[in-house]
């Protein structure tokens, strides 16, 4: 099982899951997303990862992703890698939407499992293996059952691991089990990203790489300190790191996913809007929370009250 690709992209350290902001009539806002790619790269970030669950692509059409894309790869020119998220339902969607990413000039893509429907492991493995075909870009998997009821099992994960442009997963499971066995059963070429940004501390002690954080938009140097220090030996100071970042990421429950981020970043003066309907606002009580997180973490903000 290979590909013509080989692993010479390493997928590492904080890479943010970023929104996508969109303006009060529903469009791409690009002044807050070139305003957002440069707070994030001035803030250490290792990568920049577009059209992801954070950034809304299940509420885009092809084209919106394309858009986004190119506005990222351009505003960053090279100074971090851009993945781009090309997940789909189909195997005929997802392949559309890699070359395409391709086509625009982004570092890897990120590919979901498919939603909705629950394909067994076999279709799965024939699923990735399809897309990896059709590409020369860096491939990670994805895996998020919490939102796709579909698990990637170790096993699937060790065989995909084989395929040449498969360089990695992110994992968002929640189950530092399963991502220790990801590790465990994969070579050295292979890079586990966490996913749940409460485990990029644990993660790293089992051998991850770094992690794909959505919490990354708002104060991208905490979780930076995370793996800064854990990669100087400071165990001290990114385990400290970690327990800072918390907040933000529990925070994630005091609204629909994934408004808490937008809002966070609107409060302190990053335009993100609002995200596309049915997904709603935060009630009151629910902002002021969010925004004593936000102080909590030293962060300015434009909070009225």
């Amino acid at each position: 099982m290979s590909t013509s690709s080989g692993k010479s992209f390493v997928p590492k350290g904080i890479i943010p899951a970023m929104v996508t902001p969109f303006t009060q009539d529903d469009k791409i806002n690009e002044k807050s997303l070139r305003q957002l790619t440069n707070y994030l790269i001035d803030g250490g970030v290792h990568g920049l990862f577009a059209v992801g669950s954070q950034g809304e692509f299940w509420a885009m059409t092809p084209d919106e992703k394309r858009q986004v894309l190119e506005i990222v790869a351009d505003e960053t020119r090279g100074r971090v890698p851009v993945y781009a998220g090309t997940g789909a339902i189909t195997t005929r969607e997802a392949v559309m939407l890699t070359q395409m990413a391709e086509e625009v000039g982004v570092d890897a893509v990120s590919i979901l499992t498919p939603f909705f429907i629950q394909p067994n492991q076999n279709e799965l493995i024939q699923f990735f293996t399809d897309i990896a075909r059709s590409t020369s870009l860096p491939i990670l998997l994805y895996n998020n059952p919490g939102r796709t009821a579909v698990n990637l099992t170790a096993g699937t994960v060790a065989k995909l691991a084989e395929v040449d442009n498969i360089v990695g997963i992110k994992d968002s499971s929640g189950d530092l089990t399963l991502a220790s066995e990801y590790i465990r059963l994969t070579g050295d070429d292979f890079h586990v990203l966490m996913g749940r940004d409460t485990l990029i501390y644990g993660g790293m002690l089992y051998g991850a790489k770094g992690s794909i954080a959505a919490s990354a938009n708002v104060k991208p140097s905490v979780p930076v300190e995370i793996y800064e220090a854990f990669m100087a030996g400071d165990l001290e100071r990114s385990l400290r790191a970690q327990r800072d970042l918390a907040p933000l990421r529990l925070a994630f429950e005091l609204g629909t996913f994934p408004y808490v981020i937008k809002e966070a970043l609107n409060l302190i003066g990053i335009d993100a809007g609002r995200c596309r309907a049915p997904v709603g606002t935060l009630a009151p009580d629910k902002l002021k929370q969010l925004n004593d997180v936000l102080v909590g973490m030293g962060l300015k903000t434009n909070y009225k009250g």
